[in-house]
């Protein structure tokens, strides 16, 4: 079992003009990145979150999904109804523009194996582009409704697709042929991981259930939390693979044991000096005992455990 950690708040990082829906960076590096509704893209440190954040685009459309390539220093954007950018991070330039379905894009996920995006579409579009060059290579209907989120079994092959439809499809990543159907949750599904051992995947959303599915026993339910009072917008490990971070329309933030699934803490305005609205995105930079979060209340946090 996890020791109960401590959580104190070291930051709040503000700029962004609208809701901040995305985070992204790189497990080991400082410089972690948001975006939302204002469509400004910004650079921060969690080394030295007093430091302002940097400006690295501005796009016309908001931005759900982003991603950071750190070999070829890239940050990959979903910009909505114009489709994936990918900014060179070095000379703060865009290098490639993809055009898509003109929709929302909920969520990207990056295969090294294969050199491959893929890219949750609100139409119920996967895409799938070439990494090298970011040119499609596949575009699947999987849905009437929209696809929220992506994760990758890269061991197994499988690709989790969990949408509006209340489904998780899980498919084999390359012929995109699915290879199960998980149902049980109750409304949309929002945001989807594979634990790091690879043995569970974990779904959750609107419901505001926590769903632990076995992967070896072809996804049957493993466990259900209710977790949150309100929808599930996000849940991320923690590097040292010790503690799940899930976030909540509740406002909440909650620490969980990754092993037991035992609650460890409750992140809110009123213990912790929280965010005062949804809480959209989790992310855990470089040290291992800090957290990002960001929310509608147009600000980030940056927390230390201990």
């Amino acid at each position: 079992m996890s020791s109960r950690p401590q959580v104190q708040k070291l930051a709040t990082l503000t700029g962004h003009r609208d809701c901040v829906y995305a985070l992204a960076g790189t497990v080991g590096q400082e410089t972690f990145y948001s975006a939302g509704a204002d469509g400004m893209v910004a650079a921060w440190s969690s080394a030295a979150p007093e430091r302002d954040g940097e400006l690295v685009a501005k796009v016309e459309n908001s931005v759900y999904a982003l991603m950071h390539l750190p070999a070829r220093n890239l940050l990959v954007l979903g910009h909505n109804f114009q489709g994936v950018q990918a900014i060179d991070l070095g000379e703060k330039k865009l290098l490639f523009a993809t055009a898509l379905p003109a929709a929302a894009i909920f969520d990207v996920a990056y295969s090294p194996q294969r050199q491959r995006l893929y890219v949750a579409l609100g139409d119920g579009t996967l895409a799938v582009l070439s990494a090298a060059d970011f040119k499609v290579e596949t575009l699947v209907r999987l849905s009437e409704k929209s696809l929220r989120c992506l994760a990758l079994h890269e061991e197994r092959g499988e690709l989790a697709v969990g949408g509006s439809d209340w489904l998780v499809r899980v498919l084999d990543v390359d012929s995109l042929q699915s290879k199960h159907v998980i149902k049980g949750a109750t409304n949309s599904v929002f945001t989807a991981a594979y634990s790091p051992d690879g043995r569970y995947l974990l779904t959750a959303g609107r419901d505001a259930h926590l769903r632990i599915w076995d992967v070896a026993a072809g996804y049957q339910e493993h466990r259900s939390i209710v977790a949150h009072m309100f929808t599930i917008n996000h849940l991320a490990f923690s590097p040292d693979t010790a503690v799940l971070a899930t976030c909540s329309m509740d406002k909440s933030i909650k620490l969980w044991d990754a092993r037991t699934w035992e609650l460890l803490r409750v992140v809110d305005r009123a213990r912790h000096a929280g965010h005062g609205t949804s809480v959209n995105k989790l992310f855990w930079p470089g040290r291992q005992n800090r957290l990002v979060s960001c929310s509608d209340d147009r600000s980030l946090a940056v927390w230390e455990l201990s």
